[in-house]
This record gives C-alpha cells, sequence and structure tokens, in this order.
C-alpha cells in the first residue's frame, strides 16, 4: 500500500518539549500536494528510553504530532555496530506491517524496515520495530516473548516497544493508511 508521493524533508525533525518542530510547511509537503501524509519520527534519547512519534503534514501547515511512545534501540550508541547499535540516522521505507510475525528472534507485530549503512560503511539489515511477544501477539513464558521492564527496551539493534505499545502503534498506522516512511535523528 502506497502513498502517493513520498515527502523529501530537508533538514532535521527535532522533538522538544512533546512537540515536534524544525519543519516549515514548505519541507513539510512538495509544491502542489494537496494530500494530508504522515510518517513515523524515532527521536534517539537512550538505549532503553527514545521516542517513536507518528507525524502528520499538511501542505500550508506546521508538522503536527499526532501519537508518541517510549521506545529502546539496541544495547549501544554506536549505530555502525551490527546487533547491538541503535539505528543509523536517516529515512528508512517500512516494508510491510505484520500482526504476526513468525521469526526466528521476532514474533507477533513486527514492521520491517528498509536496510541501512551507517558512516563507516556497514550495512544495518533485518531491521524492525517490533516487542517480545509469541506469534499470535501474546505474551509468552520465553524471556524473547514476555515483557519484564525496563530492560526489555534493549534490543539487538531494532526499534523496540512495549506490547501494549506496538499495538497502539499498529492501530494508529492503520487508521492514517500505514506510514510508509520513518526518519531516525538525534
Amino acid at each position: 500500500m502506497r502513498m502517493g508521493k513520498r515527502v523529501a524533508v530537508a533538514g532535521s525533525v527535532i522533538a522538544l518539549g512533546g512537540f515536534i518542530a524544525g519543519l516549515t510547511p514548505a519541507q513539510a509537503a512538495p509544491s502542489g500536494a494537496q494530500a494530508i501524509k504522515y510518517h513515523f519520527v524515532f527521536d534517539k534519547g537512550t538505549n532503553t528510553n527514545s521516542r517513536l512519534i507518528l507525524v502528520k503534514t499538511q501542505p500550508g501547515k506546521p508538522a503536527k504530532k499526532v501519537a508518541s511512545w517510549r521506545a529502546g534501540s539496541g544495547v549501544s550508541t554506536d549505530s555502525c555496530k551490527k546487533n547491538k547499535g541503535w539505528l543509523p540516522n536517516g529515512t528508512y521505507e517500512i516494508k510491510r506491517y505484520n500482526t504476526n510475525y513468525n521469526g526466528s528472534l521476532i514474533k507477533g507485530y513486527a514492521f520491517q524496515l528498509s536496510d541501512k549503512r551507517c558512516g563507516n560503511g556497514t550495512l544495518r539489515n533485518e531491521l524492525f520495530i517490533h516487542s517480545e511477544m509469541k506469534k499470535d501477539g501474546n505474551a509468552g513464558n520465553t524471556e524473547a516473548t514476555r515483557w519484564d521492564g525496563n530492560s526489555d527496551y534493549k534490543s539487538a539493534g531494532c526499534i523496540k516497544l512495549k506490547p501494549s505499545d506496538i499495538r497502539s502503534v499498529y492501530k494508529k498506522a492503520k487508521s492514517v493508511n500505514f506510514p510508509r516512511t520513518l526518519k531516525v535523528v538525534s
């Protein structure tokens, strides 16, 4: 499901005090575009306390935060550490939204992201927005399928949310026709 033209954003999106700043209406939508656009922003704070933000852009209006969730990424702030570092800054395509993903480590709600090279050329792949749950979205008994608290925000380099939040992200994404891009900023 594609949402027409992608919005090209020149400059950074910065989350300040719960608001989105840094985008002018001209940057938020190309000239002549009439459609409302949605995308996600991952604003890196710490590996266990960052924000995943749903942003709405509309011609002639400033970008607006629609919703925000606590999220984590990696166990290191070095974005070039494969399977350990948080995601490199930049724009990612959201390739698909799953509610019953059944990978070897990731299960249940999982939104697959495009690959990205970090500053030193290391390819970061197998990237997702996900949680800890069973394939059917319920809690399990193993470490990889149950949420135990703050330490579970750490990941092998993906963006990770608690189960109730990943369900909320999916519900919001579905309500706005599934945004196709994620911008990672720090």
